[in-house]
């Protein structure tokens, strides 16, 4: 796995002095194909100014003290977002506190953090950045700093595909929210993942022959639409054929949403194990079964059309 430094608690106290950088910043959630071309451009600038590609993220979403009713449900987590930056050949990551920075003199995030402690010598946004106290700072204004400070500024856009319009993070939300995860994948250049550790659950599953492993997703990760899912598990640097259910469990009479995953040909206990799954394709969604037999036999159907398309689908997008 490339290697990548992460930056993080108080961006004053940052040092990356002793060489030039280029910079590129913004949310960066998914890291997804327009994202990826960002970081490609950043990258051959780093080389190019003979230093070293920064790209600044924010930790929790803007929206999340601009707006909480508006924050969109994340697409990455911190460390999802290093590593697929890493893979893009990004030295370093800095993630920015947005509670600090929020209220700072746009001049002082650029002079203290962009030149002083990461010694920017091209600074790439996006042209509905805002920065600073009451939103003041923009492009224009950096680019005015820039030229003062020594580092030169692009305004950057989104890439689009040859079948919709911008490749984005709430287009990429609004295709999970329908369970269209291989159209997600598309769109992020990656399968689509969670993360989350193994909790104690009913123990349904194993009492009708398949059992699951309950997992436990942040609240603020985005979730695809309720129904079942062939999908890859990871286990530490081991990955297993899988089947995950997520909703309410209507049949059973459950209110409460869960995310649950059958690793096929599995007996092993991992409660309390930290679980990656990898989806791969929607097999259908939920339903309601009158009889506990019809649901059984639906599983059943379930895991062995997992079978099928996992097999055909082993490491291939």
């Amino acid at each position: 796995m490339p290697s990548i430094e992460v930056l993080t608690g108080d961006p004053f106290a940052w040092d990356v002095r002793g060489v030039r950088s280029a910079v590129a910043i913004g949310v960066f959630d998914g890291v997804h194909l327009g994202h990826q071309q960002v970081l490609r451009t950043l990258t051959k600038r780093a080389v190019e100014v003979g230093g070293v590609a920064v790209a600044l993220t924010f930790d929790p979403h803007p929206l999340e003290f601009v707006d909480p009713g508006r924050a969109p449900k994340l697409l990455t987590s911190i460390d999802e977002r290093a590593t697929v930056m890493g893979e893009c050949g990004v030295a370093i990551m800095g993630v920015l506190p947005f509670v600090q920075i929020r209220d700072l003199e746009p001049h002082l995030f650029v002079a203290e953090i962009l030149s002083y402690r990461l010694n920017a010598a091209w600074v790439a946004v996006g042209d509905n950045f805002r920065f600073g106290h009451n939103r003041s700072g923009d492009p224009d204004l950096l680019r005015r700093a820039g030229s003062e400070l020594g580092f030169e500024v692009d305004v950057v856009s989104m890439i689009g595909d040859d079948e919709h319009d911008t490749v984005s993070s709430t287009r990429i939300r609004g295709e999970l929210s329908h369970g269209r995860v291989s159209e997600a994948a598309r769109l992020l250049g990656r399968r689509f993942r969670l993360t989350g550790p193994v909790v104690h659950g009913d123990a349904r599953g194993r009492s009708i022959g398949f059992p699951t492993a309950n997992l436990r997703i942040p609240d603020r990760m985005a979730v695809p639409a309720d129904g079942v899912y062939a999908v890859f598990c990871h286990l530490g640097d081991l990955r297993f054929p899988a089947v995950v259910n997520i909703g309410v469990r209507p049949t059973f009479g459950v209110n409460a949403r869960a995310v649950e995953v059958h690793i096929l040909d599995f007996s092993a206990d991992i409660y309390g194990e930290e679980v990656t799954i990898e989806f791969v394709e929607r097999i259908r969604g939920e339903q309601r079964f009158e009889a506990l037999d019809a649901l059984v036999a639906q599983i059943a159907d379930d895991v062995a059309g997992a079978r099928t398309t996992l097999s055909e689908r082993n490491g291939r997008e």
